[in-house]
C-alpha cells in the first residue's frame, strides 16, 4: 500500500542522520589513529616497513570502497568471525580512512624543509622525538584543509553502508521512497541533509586554506 509523505516519514529520514554522523566520526577517529601510525611508518628509516605500508595504501586506494566493504562484511565468514553490519561498516571505513589520511599526512611530513629535520638530528633528537616535537606539529597543521576535505568525502562515503543493510541517511531515504513512491521529494530531502552536514565543513576547509596560505 502506498502511503503519503508526511511528518512521520520526514522524521524517519531525519533519524538516519545520527547514524551517518556517528559512523563518520568513528571511522574518522579510528582512521586518524591508524593513518598517523601508517604515515610515520611510511616515512620511517626502515625499507621493509615502508614497503608493507605502501602495499596497504595501494590496495585501499586502488579498489572501490564498496568492494572493500563487501569483502570485510562477507569475507570474515571464512574466518569464522561473526560481524554485525554496524561493526563491519565501521571497520571497513576505518581501514579505508587510515590509508587515505596516511597519504595526506605523509605529504605534509615530506613537504617540510629538509633543514629542519637535519637541525633536529644535529641536536641529538631521535626519530620519535624528532617527529613528536618538530615534524608532526607542523605537518598536521599544514594538512588541516586536506584532512577536513577528506572528512567531507568520508561522510558522503557512508551512504554505501546502506547497500548491506545499515539504516543510515541514504538507506532511510530509500525505505521511505519505496513506501511513498515519491523519490523526488525523498531524495531531495536526503540531499539537503547531506548538504547541511557537509556545508559547514566546506566553509571550514576554505577558511583553513586561506589562513595557512
Amino acid at each position: 500500500m502506498i502511503r503519503p509523505f508526511g511528518t512521520g516519514e520526514f522524521l524517519y529520514i531525519l533519524s538516519g542522520v545520527q547514524w551517518t554522523v556517528l559512523l563518520s566520526l568513528m571511522a574518522f577517529v579510528g582512521g586518524g589513529v591508524l593513518g598517523l601510525f601508517l604515515a610515520l611508518a611510511r616515512t620511517s628509516p626502515w625499507p621493509l616497513l615502508r614497503s608493507l605500508v605502501a602495499g596497504y595504501v595501494s590496495f585501499f586506494q586502488g579498489t572501490p570502497l564498496l568492494v572493500q566493504l563487501f569483502v570485510i562484511y562477507f569475507g570474515v565468514e571464512f574466518l569464522s568471525v561473526d560481524l554485525d553490519v554496524w561493526t563491519a561498516m565501521a571497520l571497513g571505513l576505518t581501514l579505508n580512512a587510515g590509508a587515505f589520511l596516511s597519504e595526506i599526512w605523509r605529504g605534509g611530513i615530506q613537504s617540510l624543509p629538509r633543514g629542519q629535520i637535519e637541525a633536529s638530528t644535529a641536536l641529538g633528537l631521535g626519530y620519535v622525538a624528532r617527529m613528536r616535537f618538530v615534524v608532526l606539529p607542523q605537518a598536521l597543521r599544514l594538512t588541516l584543509p586536506a584532512t577536513t576535505g577528506y572528512l567531507i568525502q568520508l561522510i558522503k562515503g557512508t551512504s554505501l553502508a546502506g547497500v548491506i543493510g545499515l539504516i543510515e541517511l541514504t538507506r532511510s531515504g530509500q525505505v521511505i521512497s519505496n513506501a511513498t513512491y515519491q523519490p523526488m521529494i525523498v531524495y531531495g530531502i536526503v540531499g539537503a541533509l547531506y548538504f547541511a552536514i557537509c556545508w559547514p565543513l566546506s566553509i571550514l576547509e576554505g577558511h583553513l586554506s586561506r589562513k595557512i596560505a
